[in-house]
């Protein structure tokens, strides 16, 4: 008797108790690898976000600017304080391709290009750190003071499978005369690198 009282004692799992164990730990592991990568996209995406923002915000700041027409005003002549947008940054993107899936040093020397009225010069727009998106901005009608708009765009490829995803885009636009304004909030990607939300 006290030989079958230890049997019992000493008996270990069965194999349906194990397998729905390591079934289970499946499961979450499944579960916590979702997160995981979830998590890891959507910081990525901040970066997008985060630039974007302060770009619409440097577009805005420049068009506030006042500039002077660059001829010579007649003596005792004033000459007339201007407001324009800055005209796009046309084919210096930044990086010169969007980056595969990781991060890429942008080339100090495009964040000079242009003038006090074009481009990235113009904008006063610089990023010093890798990043994970190509960054545009275009501009319509820049020196117009009713229609002059500008869009600021962000294109990535997070997933690294050589296909790159929508562009991020912020907007900004005269609502009356003289007076621009950013979007209330940024176009998603309808199509977005990474797990679905």
């Amino acid at each position: 008797m006290m030989i079958r009282k230890l049997r019992k004692k000493a008996r270990g799992f069965t194999l349906v108790e194990l397998m729905i164990v390591v079934a289970i730990i499946g499961i979450l592991a499944a579960l916590a690898i979702y997160g995981v990568k979830k998590y890891l996209t959507n910081a990525k995406t901040g970066e997008a976000k985060n630039n974007l923002g302060r770009l619409g915000k440097d577009a805005v700041s420049a068009y506030e600017r006042e500039t002077m027409d660059a001829t010579l005003a007649a003596v005792d002549n004033g000459s007339q304080a201007v407001h324009r947008l800055c005209a796009g940054v046309g084919t210096n993107l930044v990086p010169s391709a969007v980056p595969p899936g990781k991060k890429v040093q942008p080339n100090p020397a495009t964040w000079n290009t242009g003038n006090a009225t074009t481009g990235w010069r113009c904008l006063k727009f610089s990023l010093n750190d890798p990043v994970y998106y190509q960054y545009n901005y275009t501009s319509t009608n820049p020196t117009s003071q009713t229609t002059a708009a500008f869009t600021a765009a962000a294109v990535g490829d997070l997933d690294g499978d050589s296909t790159a995803s929508d562009p991020w885009m912020y907007r900004g636009a005269m609502v009356t005369a003289g007076v621009i304004r950013l979007a209330t909030t940024m176009d998603e990607p309808t199509a977005n690198d990474g797990p679905e939300e």
